[in-house]
């Protein structure tokens, strides 16, 4: 059998949890397909394609990806204070708003709401987090 090496491409199911047990994202629903990507071109987070090193069709493993190896850090300078005139009437705090920008469509997470302002985090949703994913292999090439 096959062991996955950078280059390799693969079908996985995989399920992606925070320490706190909370799910979110997993392919193993109903409807969804494996995730299915080539190793080393960038379109997995660093610490998902290490963890998928060596192993073969059929292994299944949980791993444990730190920040740095996922989303990153929280970085202040990615919050933004915006006039309440620029965001949708009744916005709240734990809203998340989509916008548009250079690079394609973004999410930022609504922080802090006054009668005035409100406080956005650019931040990923992830970012800061450990993220715990288990890992089954169904197919390599």
């Amino acid at each position: 059998m096959k062991k996955i090496e950078n280059g390799s491409t693969v079908k996985v199911h995989y399920t992606g949890r925070l320490e706190d047990g909370n799910i979110f994202d997993t392919s193993t629903v109903e409807g969804r397909e494996p995730l299915e990507a080539t190793l080393g071109q960038g379109m997995l987070i660093p610490g998902f394609e290490q963890g998928l090193i060596e192993m073969m069709v059929g292994d299944k493993k949980t791993i444990e990806i730190e920040p740095s190896d996922a989303y990153g850090e929280v970085y202040p300078d990615r919050y933004q204070i915006v006039p309440i005139s620029q965001v949708p009437e009744g916005v709240k705090v734990g809203d998340v708003l989509t916008g548009d920008g250079p690079q394609g469509p973004f999410q930022v997470n609504v922080t802090e709401v006054t009668e005035t302002e409100v406080k956005l985090d650019f931040n990923h949703p992830l970012a800061g987090k450990k993220l715990i994913f288990d890992l089954e292999v169904l197919d390599v090439q």
